[in-house]
């Protein structure tokens, strides 16, 4: 996948670390047979809870509302037998979480109803306020909420796997040069010859670190692809979707 994100290691060939967010495993866990299904679930909400966020602000929700929905719905996810309903979309995360934010809200003033009746309730650590600040850059056209929460999903799925692979290069001693090689990730990077200057490369030695990051960047992205379904056989066409859904084509 062309990377297309607002935010945009060598490290040798293996999985990415997204071994305790595994969609599949929180799903086994759902059934009974694994301890640590709350934590894996959790992990996995607070990576891609903006989706939910600019879903519902497309709305018309207020910013306030957007936030208190999006972490009252995973307090509900969190504490309810959620993962143990049926449903036809649950072997993606993607589409079981729209789903299930959307039956939340469906049943808005029930749930507002208990809620008054007091209890505990567990809250993610969510930075709701830079959510609003990305959200001023939604496309003002005509997107959907369904739209601008697929989009928002693809973003989020990237900016995980880039956030991953520069803490590789950061960890192997490499800062500058991931630094200098991002760009070519995203087709923005500066020119060969200037940034092997800047990294006191040869031009020719720069094309091969970017060839590897390259490489090692599609391997991490189809691992997080493959870590929110429940099948990995689906995941090149989960890919297809994702770009779709950036450019905002039908999906």
């Amino acid at each position: 996948m062309k990377v297309d994100s607002e935010r945009d290691s060598s490290s040798p060939s293996g999985q990415a670390n997204f071994a305790t967010t595994h969609w599949s495993m929180v799903l086994e866990a759902g059934r009974g047979s694994l301890p640590d299904s709350a934590t894996a679930l959790a992990d996995l909400c607070a990576a891609y809870w903006y989706p939910l966020y600019a879903y519902v602000r497309r709305r018309g929700r207020s910013a306030n509302d957007a936030r208190d929905l999006t972490q009252d719905f995973f307090a509900h996810l969190l504490e309810k037998e959620s993962l143990q309903a049926a449903d036809p979309d649950r072997g993606r995360f993607r589409s079981f979480l729209l789903t299930a934010f959307k039956n939340f809200l469906s049943k808005e003033r029930e749930r507002s109803a208990a809620q008054k009746r007091g209890g505990d309730v567990k809250h993610l650590s969510i930075d709701y306020d830079s959510g609003e600040q990305r959200y001023q850059f939604e496309p003002v056209d005509d997107w959907t909420p369904e739209k601008i929460y697929e989009r928002r999903w693809a973003l989020t799925l990237l900016e995980e796997v880039m956030t991953s692979l520069q803490q590789e290069y950061e960890d192997s001693g490499k800062a500058e040069l991931f630094d200098q090689c991002k760009g070519h990730l995203t087709g923005s990077g500066p020119g060969y010859e200037e940034a092997a200057r800047s990294l006191a490369m040869t031009e020719g030695a720069l094309r091969v670190a970017v060839h590897r990051m390259r490489s090692r960047y599609r391997e991490m992205l189809k691992s997080q692809v493959a870590a929110t379904l429940e099948d990995p056989a689906a995941t090149d066409d989960e890919l297809e979707y994702l770009r779709r859904a950036i450019r905002g084509e039908k999906t």
